[in-house]
């Protein structure tokens, strides 16, 4: 399950995180855009519920140094040792350049030289030396973990996946239908045993599709628009399908971007309906190849109006224990 869940304050987390392996659940991932950061959430879950395992999806690879990047990531992993995934990827030019005023510059090499970094600093080895996109200095973690996270690439298209079949321990996908994934894995295809695909899905358990349909049509009009998604699902086959809803964008026509996503894109990458359905949803990503399906949920008239116990009543649905 995505961390924190919309509309509920973090402390309020506690009681959620302590339940959440009863009801099946094995993970808690975080992300980091404009809400919380990717690691307190994570730190929090860490103390709060100590049999669940951690994931960043992801830790943008410019908005932070080296060094802290795997300081942070190796604070975590000494809190829960053995139980830590993390997750990096190049984010966008919105969050890189225009909130964060980092020059977004070689993305596919920034996150490589950030990767093979992070591989040998959190084994506690001194980093010393020039990268194509960085150089480091002396650097050597004062208090290395015992047991290094796993190390995840964010990757949408050939060129990426393939970086993270030969370098990383997994790669972390997101914005793609359960067929998508053959494509994908196809790309996957020389890396190890053991390699772990997480992705990243989208639920939103109500059985009123207008309302489902409204939501899924927002998020991904917001999402597929941005020029890394937009051309990941050119590589998908999916350019004819979205060229009305980028056309319209282009041209500020929002609501005509909205009407042009058709209602069966909408069903195959927003997974909706009664919880039930959701679940056989998502475990049909898990059947077609995704090792680690991370649930997103996303807000509902149900879940807004009912309060704590809905909320609890859906994880326990969605979790099937």
């Amino acid at each position: 399950m995505t961390v924190p869940l919309t509309g509920v304050p973090l402390p309020e987390h506690a009681a959620l995180l302590k339940a959440l392996p009863d009801l099946g659940y094995t993970d808690v991932w975080s992300s980091e855009v404009a809400g919380t950061d990717a690691f307190t959430p994570l730190a929090l879950a860490s103390v709060w519920s100590p049999g669940l395992r951690l994931g960043t999806a992801i830790v943008p690879v410019f908005t932070r140094g080296p060094a802290l990047i795997a300081m942070q990531a190796a604070t975590l992993a000494e809190a829960a040792p053995g139980r830590v995934a993390l997750g990096i990827g190049a984010s966008s030019p919105v969050v890189v350049g225009d909130w964060n005023a980092v020059p977004f510059e070689r993305p596919f090499e920034r996150s490589r030289d950030v990767l093979r970094f992070l591989r040998t600093a959190l084994a506690g080895e001194v980093v010393d030396g020039a990268f194509d996109t960085f150089q480091v200095r002396r650097f050597r973690l004062e208090r290395p973990p015992a047991v290094p996270p796993k190390l995840l690439l964010a990757a949408l298209r050939a060129k990426m996946l393939r970086l993270a079949a030969a370098e990383a321990d997994g790669a972390v996908l997101n914005w793609l239908s359960v067929e998508d994934v053959a494509t994908v894995r196809a790309e996957l295809a020389g890396a190890p045993d053991g390699f772990e695909v997480t992705a990243r899905i989208f639920v939103c358990p109500t059985e009123d599709e207008a309302v489902a349909r409204e939501t899924a049509r927002r998020l991904i009009a917001a999402y597929l628009t941005v020029p890394a998604y937009a051309a990941f699902h050119r590589w998908l086959g999916r350019g004819e399908v979205f060229k009305a809803m980028w056309d319209a964008w282009a041209a500020r026509d929002r609501k005509a971007a909205l009407a042009a996503i058709p209602d069966e894109v909408v069903d195959a990458l927003i997974v909706h309906g009664s919880p039930q359905r959701c679940r056989e949803h998502v475990q049909r990503y898990a059947d077609a190849g995704v090792t680690t399906p991370v649930m997103a949920l996303l807000p509902t008239p149900e879940l807004t109006a009912g309060g704590p116990d809905v909320l609890l009543d859906t994880l326990r649905a969605l979790g099937a224990r």
